[in-house]
């Protein structure tokens, strides 16, 4: 036995790389003439070997984690030439690699000459091995994940990099990709096992989605880390992989050290870090999507306020906060990880009548979108969300029904419609159901440019200055509409917007709210500290009229006013 093995490893060579993979690991890195596997290969080893029918492996750019799973389908051949095997990535150009280098590996290395292709088929991309058995599945084949999946049969399916930018970066594109993989489940033969390897791209990422149908995922990140946000949260949902929670329990000091020192120094991780960019940094080393989803969902529900309201009065000034105290735990989170509703800090306690009231709305025709709507209300520079939501029936009479009465229910002044649909026909056929239940100031509005763009330009800079505030009602009411179909849940289509064109099936609800925010938003410039004192000097100037007309003194001049003003 070569004294090199490790010390885990026993003399029953032959035996021990049949039973033990790790040790199978070893030899194939040994005879690529690479040094032995580290700590941290070894352990996505035994991960490989021993984790449930259905994992995920997610694993720092670099570590090798194609190559020891390319070296894991070797070591099942080795154990069963009978076994077969699917190899499946975005591209047909990866996985053909894949397969290309598992069959070199099979003529060049020689304990797995006796797979060697002998008969049968020979192709780089789909080859039998040479004790197998006629089988209507070759031993192995490689195929893209948009690639004819349908009437193949495997025991192991090795989904490698499925999920790249340029396939998950709209919602329709991650919707199509989640189907796709469905797929794995009628190709997979009973007792078989199904193994991702990859790097989320975002928190909607395929790998966290397809944890909820019963897959266990294992992290590896480059450095040592605790995987706790600032408030405590845990970044990795429980998948951190033990080795790095044990090492960092027993010496606390390795706390964002390198888990590779003898592959990638503190020094080679600081340089990946400035060229990658913190966020690119934390995607591709450490596994964590908080810094791109923060770079590419500029919207979130911590930012705005939840409070109700009365009909026809709101508060002179409001305060936002996001401590503890603040934190609302009975609204669910469907934003993105760690997201969650605060109500303000404080509340004064003069309120005052509004500024105003609006009712946004952008019509649909029959069809999968929807007739949304938004009544805002603005106060000293703070806009309040009292209504919002969607109807599918598009013109029909009982919507416009409907919408008329949220307008009188909210005391609307001005009610604002989108003029792109049927040239302003949508508005003339409301026009008389609304004057008819709530008569008011109906007018068109247009938008032009891109809508992601235009949508996020105008609800960032409020909810940035915690300008927004949605009443307990609204939110309610959303997450009851969002448990018939997610998407269409406006505090969804806020939290889950980008830039990217098409980034979401459904943006009916957040672009109108986009369009009602954006009516106040030279009012949203004004101070709110400042209009509370205004408020205060109008109610004491009030009150000194009425102190001047119960003791007689109407007759007091306006220096005598601001006299008792100054001295007050």
């Amino acid at each position: 036995m070569d004294k090199q093995y490790p010390e885990w490893i026993t003399n029953t060579s032959q035996q021990t790389m049949h039973d033990d993979f790790r040790a199978f690991l070893w030899y194939i890195w040994r005879c690529l003439n690479l040094p032995e596997p580290t700590r941290i290969q070894y352990d996505i080893a035994t991960y490989l070997q021993y984790g449930d029918s259905r994992r995920i492996i997610e694993a720092f750019r670099g570590v090798g984690k194609s190559w020891i799973t390319a070296a894991y389908v070797l070591w099942l051949l080795y154990r069963d030439p009978q076994h077969r095997i699917m190899v499946v990535s975005a591209n047909k150009e990866r996985s053909d690699a894949f397969s290309i280098f598992t069959k070199r590996l099979i003529e060049e290395i020689d304990i797995l000459q006796f797979l060697r292709p002998n008969g049968g088929r020979d192709s780089n991309i789909a080859f039998d091995v040479g004790p197998s058995l006629p089988d209507q599945a070759p031993s192995v084949k490689s195929v893209g994940i948009t690639g004819q999946l349908t009437g193949g049969r495997a025991n192991t399916i090795i989904a490698d990099d499925i999920e790249v930018p340029k396939n998950s970066a709209t919602e329709t594109q991650r919707e199509r990709l989640g189907e796709l993989v469905k797929e794995f489940d009628a190709v997979v033969k009973p007792g078989g096992e199904i193994i991702y390897l990859g790097t989320p791209q975002l928190a909607q990422s395929l790998y966290n989605v397809i944890q909820q149908r019963g897959y266990t995922c294992r992290i590896w990140p480059a450095r040592y880390t605790d995987g706790k946000d600032k408030e405590g949260a845990d970044r990795y949902n429980g998948a951190l992989a033990p080795i790095i929670i044990e090492t960092l329990k027993q010496n606390p000091t390795t706390l964002n050290q390198t888990t590779e020192p003898s592959r990638f120094s503190e020094l080679d991780l600081t340089e990946r870090e400035a060229s990658y960019g913190k966020s690119g940094f934390a995607l591709q080393f450490m596994l964590d999507t908080s810094l791109s989803d923060a770079n590419r969902f500029p919207l979130k529900t911590r930012d705005l306020m939840v409070m109700d309201v009365r009909t026809k009065e709101g508060p002179v000034q409001i305060t936002w906060a996001s401590g503890p105290q603040q934190h609302l735990s009975q609204y669910e989170n469907i934003g993105l990880n760690g997201d969650k509703f605060y109500g303000p800090m404080y509340i004064s306690k003069d309120w005052d009548k509004w500024n105003g009231a609006v009712m946004y709305i952008d019509p649909s025709g029959r069809g999968a979108d929807e007739t949304a709507y938004a009544v805002t209300r603005m106060l000293n520079g703070v806009i309040y969300l009292v209504r919002w939501g969607g109807f599918n029936d598009g013109h029909g009479e009982e919507t416009m029904e409907a919408l008329a009465t949220i307008a009188k229910e909210e005391g609307v002044n001005e009610v604002s419609v989108e003029d792109n649909f049927g040239d302003g026909m949508w508005l003339k056929l409301f026009s008389p159901t609304l004057h008819r239940i709530h008569p008011c100031t109906a007018t068109e509005y247009k938008v032009s440019g891109q809508k992601e763009v235009r949508i996020i330009n105008k609800l960032e800079p409020v909810l940035n200055q915690h300008r927004l505030v949605m009443t307990p009602q609204v939110i309610e009411k959303d997450l009851k509409d969002s448990e018939t179909k997610l998407t269409v849940s406006g505090i969804y289509q806020l939290t889950h917007l980008t830039k990217d064109r098409g980034s979401l099936k459904h943006d009916d609800r957040v672009d109108v709210l986009a369009e009602a925010v954006g009516h106040w938003v030279d009012q949203v410039a004004k101070d709110t500290k400042t209009a509370e004192k205004t408020h205060k000097d109008k109610l004491m100037d009030i009150a000194l009229r009425a102190h001047q007309k119960a003791c007689g003194a109407i007759g007091l001049g306006r220096k005598n006013k601001s006299f008792i003003r100054k001295r007050r």
